[in-house]
């Protein structure tokens, strides 16, 4: 299949599905935060409208929820089919990270989530509200988990090798490896910033079309503050994850850099953008800015960073593409911040919820956040190559060693299914989001909640009287 290896063809499913799993769990993190900053909210208040978007995005995390469950399962398939020697090797300690993580985080959402979703009116307020809390740590505690795995195959400790398998010796050594804190701040900022832009998106699409309510208002509202105050932390806690990453995984930040080679004391430049060949080991024309790199990179203007020369040609990452990868993350991050400025600017003025200008802007950045995930997880990994754990063991040693016909069949398998699948979901979220939260404008306060009848608890439906009950219960089949 187009002269690639099976290596390669095992590589690029395992990018495949994790690229389809990551932006559910991305959303399923922020959006179950965002819920229980509502309910709390409806509790403290009892304002109608943070009622209304909870009901409103409690049906799209449910959609979201089950996506990622689902493409969730099919990546931890992958390790004993197609990556069964690392499974080996690394097992003792991937394993059991993994293992803790279904014991911890997800018990705890499976057993909350029935109550959340479907208790609105059979359990009282306070219960309720635990229940939504619960889910929203359990996905945090999940996220704990999963990048206590990832980070340990990027900065490996706290283990020895007996027989070809590494065994554990220090837990706490293995779990707070060193890049293990500012992946999880990053990814976790990351997660909530993407689902402020989502939310801010959909309630700009609302106000583009003449839909203006207090929901609608509240939505963007809630996701411009969101942006103006933690777009800014994620680029700091970003430029503590690349001085960590400088320490420990330098030839990363070479390729990242498209950095080849140092001249005498120089300081190192930034180059802004070019085009990095790994077999003339140059950047084309490359734009620099001369100290930048070093200023960026170490805090002086004096320090040099390794360059790609300085390591084995072998043990270089691939610079072509996450020189770009990188780019598009920073680049992104950026917009973010400057969207959440503009709508500071805006807001103080009075017309944050009529610059149409600002609208469409917010409306195309949404899924800004989501690219700006998968483009950082480009990085991260691709950047780790020619490792699976770092330093220790080459992912060449890592596969089943399947033969390029076999991986090419489950590869377009993958892909077909995964299409066919996922967009019926895709589109049935956005079907959700397109008709926006119902809400009670003029009618009388009411009591409703948990514990009251108000309004029913059915996360998966979007019935009304226009038909739209006829495909949700065909949704449901299909599923």
């Amino acid at each position: 299949m187009f002269n690639l290896q099976a290596l390669d063809l095992a590589r690029m499913q395992f990018a495949f599905t994790i690229s389809f799993h990551i932006i559910f769990p991305a959303i399923t993190l922020g959006l179950a935060g965002y819920l229980a900053v509502l309910e709390g909210l409806w509790l403290k208040t009892r304002n109608d409208t943070y009622r209304d978007l909870y009901h409103f995005w409690s049906k799209i995390f449910a959609v979201n929820f089950g996506m990622g469950v689902v493409s969730g399962l099919v990546m931890a398939y992958q390790f004993g089919t197609n990556w069964s020697r690392f499974s080996d090797f690394a097992g003792p300690i991937t394993g059991t990270l993994l293992t803790y993580e279904v014991l911890t985080a997800f018990f705890l959402e499976a057993g909350f989530l029935g109550v959340m979703l479907f208790g609105w009116n059979r359990v009282g307020r306070g219960l309720h509200f635990f229940s939504t809390i619960m889910v929203s740590l359990g996905t945090l505690i999940s996220t704990f988990w999963i990048l206590a795995s990832n980070s340990w195959m990027q900065t490996p400790q706290g283990f020895e090798i007996v027989n070809g398998q590494m065994i554990p010796v220090d837990w706490l050594a293995v779990i707070f490896n060193p890049s293990f804190p500012y992946r999880l701040m990053h990814m976790a900022t990351a997660a909530f910033v993407a689902t402020a832009f989502f939310v801010g998106s959909s309630a700009a699409w609302h106000l583009l079309r003449g839909k203006d309510n207090p929901a609608i208002r509240t939505m963007l509202s809630m996701a411009m503050w969101m942006a103006l105050i933690v777009a800014p932390i994620q680029a700091v806690i970003g430029d503590f994850h690349g001085l960590n990453t400088l320490k420990h995984q330098p030839a990363k930040i070479a390729a990242i850099e498209g950095h080849w080679e140092n001249h005498g004391n120089e300081p190192t430049p930034l180059i802004l953008f070019g085009l990095p060949d790994m077999k003339a080991e140059k950047t084309r024309f490359a734009v620099e800015i001369p100290y930048l790199g070093s200023l960026i990179l170490t805090h002086s203007l004096d320090k040099q960073v390794s360059a790609l020369k300085s390591f084995a040609p072998e043990d270089r990452p691939n610079s072509t593409i996450i020189f770009w990868s990188f780019r598009v993350m920073a680049g992104l991050g950026m917009l973010m911040i400057l969207t959440g400025l503009w709508s500071l600017w805006l807001r103080k003025r009075g017309t944050l919820y009529s610059n149409r200008a600002f609208l469409y802007l917010a409306l195309w950045m949404g899924p800004s956040g989501l690219i700006a995930i998968l483009a950082g997880w480009f990085t991260t990994e691709i950047g780790r190559q020619p490792w699976v754990v770092y330093g220790l063991m080459r992912t060449a040693d890592a596969s089943s060693g399947h033969s390029v016909t076999q991986m090419s069949i489950t590869l377009a398998l993958f892909v077909v299914v995964y299409f066919s699948l996922f967009s019926v979901g895709l589109g049935y979220m956005m079907r959700l989001v397109r008709k926006g939260p119902k809400t009670n404008e003029g009618a009388e306060p009411s009591h409703g909640g948990p514990g009251q009848q108000r309004t029913p608890a059915r996360p998966l439906s979007a019935a009304d009287d226009n038909g739209e009950g006829e495909y949700s219960h065909s949704l449901n089949k299909e599923i």
